[in-house]
């Protein structure tokens, strides 16, 4: 079993300005990674996450505070794995939140259809709707580094979105063709 290696960032950093210190953890959770406890965050060991993590001690430099970067494994399989459950987990709760809004997606087609409502500008609001799913969904995978358990249950209903936005699409083209 090939080990697994990680780079965990400490960091202590001012408490003012709060914004600089959010901002610093929404980079951190925006790259994927996993808090172990305040300033302690945790990511696999890529190429791209050590160049992101120079940048952000510069950061953390610059906001005069104290970082350290380092390179660790975990101490034996159990402790691997309840490192691998926390990244699941947080991609998890991503993909619920992204279930959620293809429920919403779904929602509203079923609202304009109900409505009778087959305008093209209703298809051109709902179609940016289902890019920003796509583009949600694409960026969540990118962080899902350990393959969550809702993934395919998030890509099976992206798809669904798709079929259900084609279906009112034709519904839309029926409906204009008759009124010409």
């Amino acid at each position: 079993m090939k080990i697994m290696s990680w780079l965990l960032l400490t960091y202590k950093v001012p408490p003012e300005p709060p914004k600089r210190r959010v901002a610093l953890w929404r980079k951190l959770k925006g790259m994927g990674g996993i808090y172990l406890q305040n300033g302690v965050c945790l990511l696999p060991k890529t190429d791209d996450h050590v160049r992101q993590l120079k940048m952000l001690e510069n950061e953390i430099f610059e906001m005069k505070g104290d970082s350290v970067i380092l390179e660790t494994v975990a101490l034996d399989p159990s402790q691997e794995e309840k490192v691998i459950a926390r990244f699941k987990a947080d991609r998890d709760e991503e993909y619920e939140e992204f279930l959620d809004k293809c429920k919403d997606f779904e929602g509203e087609i079923a609202k304009e259809v109900a409505a009778n409502h087959f305008t093209y500008a209703e298809l051109e609001e709902n179609d940016v709707d289902l890019k920003k799913l796509q583009n949600w969904l694409e960026k969540i995978r990118k962080l899902d580094f350990y393959g969550a358990t809702l993934a395919s249950d998030a890509q099976k209903r992206l798809s669904d979105c798709e079929t259900l936005l084609d279906v009112y699409a034709h519904q839309v083209f029926d409906a204009q063709s008759e009124n010409r």
